[in-house]
C-alpha cells in the first residue's frame, strides 16, 4: 500500500465513524471556502448554527454534490448573506473543483481563508485513492490559503483507502469512533498499559506488519524491527494493550510466553488507534518500571 502523502498548508483531517465529520470545528479563519461533496448548500449553511465556533464573516461554497447541475460551473453571489457559491457537476473532473476554489481565493482577494471539505468518503469510493490524493494535494498547494480541513466518514468500505491516503498524525480533534471509548477504558482501568500503547503503538504496528510469522511471541515481533525503541518486554506490554483494543488477538491457550495471532490483525483499526492517540489530550505516561509483560 502506498505511503500517506505529505501535504502542504497544515492539512488536518476530521474523522467520524458516526455522522457528519465535524469539519467546522477545525476551521478558525474568519473567511472560509467550503467544498461540498455530501451536503447541500442550505443544509451546510444551517449547520453553522450547531457549530461551537461562530459563523464565518465571509464564505464561498463550491458544491459538487448535485448531479442535476450542468457541465459549466456557475457562480452566484448573495451579498447580504456574505456568501458566494459555485455549482459543479459531481461527475466533473476534480481539477475543475480546485479551479473553482482557486478562483474564489483570487477574485475575492481574501486574505488567508481556510478551505473546508465536508466529506471525502464518497470521493474515495467513487474516484479511488490516486485521484483523491491528487485533489487534496492540489487544494493544500494553493497559494493564499491558511489551511485545509478535510472531513472523512470512516466507513468499512473506505477504511483501507483512508489509511493509504492519510497518516494518523494528520487527524485533529475528537475521533468519533468506538475505539476511542475503548482507549478511554484502557486509560482508566490500566494506565500503565495505556501508556505503553500511546508511546509505542507505531513501533508495534511496524513490527506486526514486518513479522513473517502468523503466531509469534513478542520477542519474535521485536526481532523484525530495526533500531527499536522498545524492548521485547515493553513491546509485549504494548501488544497486550492492542489485544484489549481488538487490533489483534492471542493464539489459544499457551504455556509460557504469549503468542499473538497476527492473522486476526486489523490494520484499519490500528490506524484509527493511532489517530485517536494523536488527538488525545494526553494523560499519565507509562510507568515502565512497574509494567509487566508476558515475556522477555
Amino acid at each position: 500500500m502506498a505511503a500517506p502523502t505529505d501535504f502542504d498548508h497544515g492539512l488536518t483531517v476530521r474523522l467520524s465513524a458516526a455522522g457528519q465529520p465535524p469539519v467546522r470545528d477545525g476551521s478558525s479563519a474568519e473567511r472560509v471556502i467550503s467544498v461540498l461533496f455530501e451536503t447541500g448548500i442550505e443544509e451546510w449553511r444551517r449547520g453553522w448554527r450547531d457549530s461551537p465556533r461562530l459563523d464565518p464573516t465571509r464564505e464561498a461554497i463550491v458544491s459538487a454534490s448535485d448531479t442535476t447541475r450542468g457541465a459549466t460551473a456557475t457562480t452566484q453571489v448573495v451579498p447580504g448573506r456574505r456568501l458566494a457559491y459555485t455549482m459543479v457537476d459531481e461527475s466533473a473532473d476534480l481539477d475543475r473543483v480546485v479551479d473553482a476554489v482557486s478562483t474564489h481565493v483570487t477574485e475575492a482577494e481574501w486574505k488567508g481563508p481556510s478551505v473546508v471539505v465536508d466529506d471525502i468518503a464518497r470521493l474515495l469510493a467513487d474516484r479511488g485513492v490516486p485521484d483523491t490524493r491528487s485533489f487534496v494535494a492540489a487544494l493544500s498547494g494553493l497559494t493564499g490559503i491558511t489551511d485545509v480541513v478535510v472531513g472523512c466518514s470512516h466507513r468499512p468500505e473506505v477504511a483501507a483507502a483512508v489509511r493509504s491516503l492519510f497518516d494518523p498524525s494528520d487527524v485533529a480533534g475528537h475521533v468519533d469512533h468506538p475505539v476511542t471509548g475503548a482507549l478511554d477504558r484502557l486509560r482508566r482501568d490500566d494506565p500503565t498499559t495505556f501508556g505503553y500503547v500511546r508511546r509505542h503503538w507505531a513501533e508495534a504496528r511496524d513490527g506486526i506488519e514486518r513479522c513473517t510469522r502468523n503466531y509469534p511471541q513478542s520477542r519474535q515481533i521485536h526481532a523484525s524491527l530495526s533500531e527499536p525503541e522498545t524492548t521485547p518486554r515493553t513491546l509485549g506490554a504494548t501488544l497486550s494493550g492492542l489485544v484489549r483494543l481488538d487490533v489483534l488477538d492471542t493464539w489459544g491457550e499457551t504455556v509460557g510466553s504469549t503468542r499473538y495471532d497476527l492473522t486476526a490483525y486489523d490494520p484499519d483499526l490500528m490506524w484509527v488507534v493511532g489517530a485517536a492517540l494523536a488527538t488525545s489530550s494526553g494523560g499519565p505516561g507509562a510507568d515502565e518500571g512497574s509494567a509487566t509483560a508476558g515475556d522477555d
